[in-house]
């Protein structure tokens, strides 16, 4: 069925059923990510979870709020950041991880780019993995394929430390585009099977102001593909230049980009502030049954 977004119509695939370490999530309508960084440098809260039990104080509220999955973070990916070790990661997810498996029914998502941490994520009950580096990290598309678990790949233009120092394309949409469709094929290769790819263009990863709206405005493009998509805008400085806000007080904004995202057919929202952005998007999914059933 054809996807109308102003004015351009764009095929879309019937919805995903995620099979997430034998926890089922449906893509039947827009699914809430909830972001919990277990980083002392994180750009959004500043280490405020840093702790086991501030992390799963947090992981219970978004929960309560309404997260369908929630995606744990050891090393910060924040423009600038430096890398962790391999172990000092392990020791900041595992715990975390370990507890909100054995307390909740919702995926837990695994956002690494380190093969050691998917495969002791995966063995430990994650359901998903979320990679800023779409498993190009030497030896994480053979861990990623051993998981059997989802994977979200995504595109980043450079590194975390350097990457946004002066990003440039000629075509950031068919660029973003073309870098995912190969990723897709890697996969593919690999053994990996397409119904366990979702897609996520990386808004603030390598991108400037420009870029950032542009694919916002082009994200029905994405969503052609055929695969469902990821996005991450919640509380970005893309927010923050425009509106003159710090990072806490981009609660509007990241509401906003979410509702825009939804309505161009993104399947799963990571956010940080799970309660508002559920009410927004199912105002959004309300509005999309009834574009539906209209005659």
């Amino acid at each position: 069925m054809p996807h109308v977004n102003g004015g351009r119509s764009t095929s879309v695939s019937a919805p995903a059923v995620l099979d997430c370490g034998g926890k089922v999530l449906s893509l039947d309508r827009p699914r809430i990510m909830g972001v919990l960084n277990v980083t002392p440098d994180s750009f959004s809260d500043a280490g405020a979870y840093f702790s086991l039990d501030d992390a799963l104080v947090q992981a219970e509220r978004m929960i309560a709020e309404g997260a369908d999955l929630i995606d744990i973070g050891g090393e910060s990916t924040r423009p600038g950041s430096d890398s962790v070790s391999v172990q000092q990661e392990l020791d900041r997810v595992m715990p975390v991880l370990e507890r909100l498996v054995s307390a909740f029914d919702v995926p837990v998502s695994v956002d690494t780019s380190k093969p050691e941490v998917m495969t002791e994520a995966a063995a430990c009950g994650a359901g998903m993995i979320n990679d800023v580096l779409a498993l190009r990290g030497e030896g994480a598309l053979h861990a990623a394929v051993a998981t059997g678990l989802p994977v979200c790949l995504m595109h980043m233009q450079g590194q975390p430390r350097t990457m946004q120092d002066n990003p440039h394309y000629e075509d950031v949409v068919g660029e973003v585009m073309a870098f995912l469709g190969e990723r897709v094929a890697a996969c593919a290769g690999a053994g990996m099977t397409r119904q366990r790819l979702i897609l996520d263009p990386g808004f603030g990863f390598g991108k400037s102001l420009a870029h950032n709206y542009r694919l916002l405005r082009e994200l029905g493009r994405f969503v052609g593909m055929g695969l469902p998509v990821l996005v991450g805008l919640s509380r970005k400085s893309m927010l923050g230049r425009v509106l003159d806000r710090d990072v806490d007080e981009r609660l509007y904004g990241s509401i906003a980009a979410a509702v825009l995202a939804a309505r161009e057919g993104a399947r799963i929202i990571r956010v940080h502030d799970v309660g508002p952005t559920r009410e927004a998007i199912a105002i959004v999914q309300a509005t999309l049954e009834a574009e539906s059933l209209a005659v």
